[in-house]
């Protein structure tokens, strides 16, 4: 069992280097926070190759670029995982990356509206609230660790869409 993974191990494994969130996942603290900041220039990126997100073909793309990062994820975090002797190391956190670009997809303009969704997935994705943490206890390999931040993500989405109608007038 590797403990903390480090820089060679990052590259030791194109998996690695994709379920370490290219780095990030060895920040010595908050590795899955470092993770959900990464999302935001993937973001930035894919909504520059892919043109604004506010038509359908342009969020029909967006949805099959994160399938593909959600597959990709299943295939490096499982490699990963039994790598690291550890099926859902702290420094994995791919996994928050494609949640979070979910959470960002469905946001509403505005940096004060992108803060919220990052505080309250980090807060949904720490915190567990069922079913969340039993999914994240029953689940294992690759799949199991990109599953249960896809509930953090539809946790958040759930609270802004209600913070929305009960404060339709108000836009953080």
């Amino acid at each position: 069992m590797i403990l903390r993974p480090d820089a060679r191990f990052l590259v030791r494994h194109p998996a690695h280097l994709v379920a370490l969130g290219f780095g990030t996942g060895l920040a010595p603290i908050a590795p899955g926070t470092a993770g959900t900041l990464l999302a935001f220039p993937i973001y930035l990126g894919l909504d520059a190759a892919l043109g604004p997100f506010d038509g359908w073909p342009a969020r029909l793309a967006f949805l099959a670029a994160l399938a593909a990062f959600f597959a990709l994820g299943v295939w490096a975090c499982g490699r990963t995982g039994r790598d690291l002797g550890v099926a859902d190391h702290g420094a994995m956190n791919w996994d928050e990356v494609v949640a979070f670009l979910l959470v960002l997809l469905l946001t509403p303009e505005g940096v004060a509206w992108q803060a919220l969704a990052f505080f309250l997935f980090r807060f949904f994705d720490i915190v567990k609230p069922p079913p969340i943490r039993h999914f994240d206890r029953t689940l294992k390999g690759g799949f199991g660790v990109m599953f249960d931040d896809l509930l953090a993500a539809f946790y958040a989405l759930l609270v802004m869409a209600a913070a929305r109608q009960i404060w339709p007038l108000v836009s953080p």
